[in-house]
């Protein structure tokens, strides 16, 4: 894969040199190439922004460094690479972009070529998106109901979830599988607590099960602490899916933490679960 980011401070993405990224770069097994938008201007103090029509505070990026910016890197993609422009997806994070998960890190880990465009002040002259999309895929992601200073530390929370998603990129394969929010199993849960040596620290004792040898065993009592701290930190994940996406064993366990009301009927809102 082929990920290109631009950005007024390029040395913000730094960190896709380090790591599990840096190792696939240096793998070939991802491609990653930092543009400064600053680059793309032509003017002596080569400006990126100005202030925004109808007025309001902050100021708004300009379009022609952009459209210079990524018609330069769509290119130099197209000249090492067989594929058209249409497999090209430009990301542009922002707030008001649909919400990132595991399930779109994997949707985005199929693609041969990722832009980043990484907005700052108010964001980018909305002509830009437009143009760009009539000749490549969009997407506008958000990684959270917040505001950040700029698009870089998003580029680099999708990159990471995206890059470990290709073969290669992680070591143990299977880990990935296992993921919270992963696609099967965990796909609307979240990972339950895990535990390495010394099997007794500081008087705290690693759960007996998980010495235990039963793998059978070991996997429901993982699979019931997942539930368990679903419930606890993202209800929101198990309401509305408890009739479809959990077996009878589940059942049993979300009955337990109190998703089933005293007629024996399954709430849709999340029970008080204390810490």
């Amino acid at each position: 894969m082929r990920i290109d980011v631009i950005s007024i401070f390029p040395d913000y993405l730094a960190p896709v040199r380090l790591s599990l990224l840096g190792k696939a770069h240096d793998a070939g097994l991802l491609d990653v190439a930092v543009h400064d938008l600053r680059d793309f201007t032509h003017d002596r103090h080569r400006t990126v922004d100005d202030t925004p029509y109808g007025g309001g505070p902050g100021m708004v990026m300009k379009p022609e460094p952009w459209a210079a910016a990524l018609a330069s890197v769509t290119v130099a993609a197209e000249s090492v690479s067989s594929e058209s422009r249409a497999d090209t997806r430009l990301i542009v994070p922002t707030p008001s972009g649909r919400p990132f998960s595991q399930a779109v890190a994997a949707d985005l880990a199929t693609a041969d070529h990722l832009v980043f465009a990484c907005g700052r002040y108010e964001g980018i002259d909305r002509r830009v998106i437009d143009h760009a999309a009539a000749s490549m895929t969009v997407e506008e992601i958000s990684i959270g109901d917040y505001v950040l200073a700029g698009g870089e530390v998003a580029a680099l929370v999708i990159i990471e979830a995206v890059a470990r998603l290709l073969p290669g990129v992680v070591g143990n394969e299977s880990s990935v599988v296992d993921d919270s929010f992963a696609a099967g199993p965990m796909e609307h849960l979240v990972e339950g607590p895990i535990y390495t040596k010394p099997a007794d620290w500081n008087g705290a004792i690693v759960p007996p099960v998980l010495v235990s040898g039963d793998h059978g065993a070991i996997a429901r009592w993982r699979r019931d602490q997942s539930l368990e701290r679903t419930t606890r930190m993202r209800p929101d994940l198990i309401r509305g899916r408890l009739t479809h996406d959990f077996d009878a064993a589940d059942h049993r366990v979300l009955e337990a933490l109190g998703w089933m009301d005293e007629a024996g009927r399954w709430q849709l809102a999340p029970p008080a679960v204390s810490d």
